[in-house]
């Protein structure tokens, strides 16, 4: 069995994607997947399965469209990829509150930085799949958009250890 993190976007925040981590949990158990925790409600999942990243992603999908009636977008990551992300962390000497990692897909372009928009003094950098930010005071003032992260989600450093902590415990 693979310890797996998946992160939902755009559930449970700012009034968007309202989905209870209870019903979360019983999608998941029901579709097989053991050992399940949820972490806060905006959509984080700790888990274990035989199956791929790839098939465990368009299962969660699955059956979050049917629930929603909309596409949720799942992002998976196994526990030792979320442990790398935290020990890749190139701002790590920043508050984790104040610092995040967004998560993608595949590889940021290699232009992301560059075409990022409204940047003030937020600190940016690439990862295998993620994208760093470090926000000096914090994100809830920032006009930063970088179109690169789009389809990502993120979450801060915080969170991100907490999960890569609970996955190793599996």
């Amino acid at each position: 069995m693979t310890a797996f993190i998946a992160l939902l976007r755009a559930v449970n925040v700012g009034g968007t994607g309202k989905l209870p981590m209870a019903t979360l949990k019983t999608f998941c158990e029901t579709a097989g997947l053991t050992k399940v925790r949820t972490y806060i409600a905006s959509g984080n999942i700790v888990f274990e399965s035989r199956l791929s990243e790839t098939k465990v992603k368009a299962l969660l999908e699955a059956r979050l469209f049917d629930y929603a009636g909309k596409k949720v977008d799942v992002l998976v990551r196994t526990a030792a990829e979320m442990a790398a992300v935290v020990a890749a962390n190139p701002f790590a000497d920043r508050p984790g509150n104040r610092t995040v990692a967004i998560f993608l897909d595949e590889a940021p372009p290699a232009d992301a930085i560059e075409k990022a928009v409204g940047r003030s003094d937020e600190r940016i950098a690439l990862g295998r799949c993620e994208i760093y930010v470090a926000y000096s005071e914090g994100m809830a003032d920032s006009k930063l958009r970088i179109p690169a992260a789009k389809a990502g989600t993120g979450r801060n450093m915080n969170t991100i250890a907490k999960l890569a902590t609970m996955a190793a415990a599996l």
